[in-house]
């Protein structure tokens, strides 16, 4: 199985995992190359046929959107364009028509070329809100920096799966913003229309990113400040949400101050239509303090089996401004398939690939890879990824 990898520093990277096999060969983690990059990539998001990515760029003077072509399984990628946007970007998705970007106090929706490039803008998006309170940016300095607004503004967006709706947590609006998308807007057209500010549940909740289940009837928002994950039924119109259930995703005795809680994903297989277990990660703020990836086990419906975790798994590092986590593709007839799920887990602090597994009871690192240095001596830090 094969994968890419952003960094916030350096290029991006082509990297495969090997599970065990039956006959007790080892994990394995391996680079197949890196592919220069015209900026740190803190995001990426891959087109429906793999085909396109689409990152965030931390370039300089002014930040933008890059797009390049996978071609070869991720052994060819090739630089398309990039477009400048106002705000640093913290988080890019796309479907087959639009690319859509947000950060801090504004967000773009870009048109798709032909050829899979970045077309012109066609929406700007803007999140400051003059009848509303910043939450974030009353902390005064934070640890690792607010990267141009990113940790008291607009965070992620994500469309729905059917792709009728777009939601966007924004930290410093306490909020989850959610738009009706029109799929039918005429080249050029603006697609987005605000419907609706959901605030969090706590007034320091701090929404950083939200996920959807595949039946489009949860959303599942994960909290930076006070590192929960709180569940939000979906109604029909696809653009209203009410709170369900949340639960901390550290261990009990744990303070959420002391972390900077990071992303929440589902699990894939065996059916992708009904995940078996939600994902949520934490990243310590100061070195010294670990992160944690905790696994909850869900109804069919998406709900919470339970409000105890099935597991909550120390990280080796405190993740830096990563310990990001992303599910791997299931693989059906394995023969040595036992039920076992994969994820990759990224870390900037130390520039470590991880991957776990989890057998329904316990969470185990199988294999790592360092990204290793840049020319200048900076340790290559390792951000999200995307499973080709």
């Amino acid at each position: 199985m094969d994968f890419i990898v952003g960094s916030f520093n350096h290029d991006l990277y082509t990297l495969r995992f090997e599970p065990p096999s039956a006959d007790n060969v080892k994990a394995s983690l391996s680079l197949i190359r890196p592919t220069p990059a015209i900026g740190g990539h803190s995001w990426l998001a891959l087109s429906l046929k793999k085909d396109f990515l689409y990152c965030t760029a931390w370039t300089k003077p002014q930040p933008s959107i890059a797009a390049y072509s996978v071609q070869g399984s991720g052994r060819d990628i090739q630089f398309l364009n990039a477009k400048p946007i106002q705000a640093l970007s913290g988080y890019v998705c796309c479907d087959a028509h639009h690319v859509y970007s947000v950060g801090g106090p504004t967000g773009e929706v870009f048109r798709i070329a032909g050829d899979g490039s970045l077309g012109d803008m066609v929406q700007k998006l803007d999140f400051v809100d003059p009848q509303g309170v910043n939450m974030s940016e009353g902390r005064g300095s934070v640890p690792h920096g607010d990267f141009g607004g990113l940790r008291h503004g607009a965070h992620s967006v994500d469309l729905s799966p059917d792709g009728r709706s777009l939601y966007v947590a924004d930290i410093g609006r306490n909020c989850i913003w959610t738009y009706s998308v029109d799929q039918k807007a005429f080249y050029g057209e603006p697609p987005l229309t605000l419907v609706n500010k959901h605030i969090a549940p706590r007034p320091t909740d701090g929404p950083r990113h939200t996920w959807p289940h595949p039946n489009g009837k949860v959303l599942y928002s994960l909290q930076e400040h006070t590192s929960m994950v709180d569940l939000f039924s979906i109604d029909e119109d696809g653009v209203t949400l009410s709170h369900l259930q949340g639960v901390k995703v550290i261990p009990a005795d744990k303070e959420p101050k002391h972390y900077w809680a990071d992303e929440v994903r589902l699990s894939i297989g065996p059916d992708r239509e009904k995940p078996r277990y939600m994902y949520a990660s934490t990243r310590g703020l100061k070195p010294d303090t670990k992160g944690y990836v905790a696994v909850f086990r869900l109804k069919h419906d998406g709900t919470l089996e339970s409000l105890e975790a099935l597991h909550v798994w120390e990280t080796p590092t405190s993740g830096g401004i990563a310990n990001a986590i992303e599910p791997a593709p299931w693989h059906k007839g394995r023969e040595d398939d036992d039920g076992t799920e994969h994820l990759a887990l990224t870390d900037s602090e130390e520039g470590w690939v991880f991957m776990l597994s989890f057998d329904g009871k316990e969470v185990r690192e199988v294999a790592r890879l360092s990204l290793g240095k840049t020319e200048e001596g900076e340790v290559v830090q390792a951000a999200t990824a995307v499973w080709l």
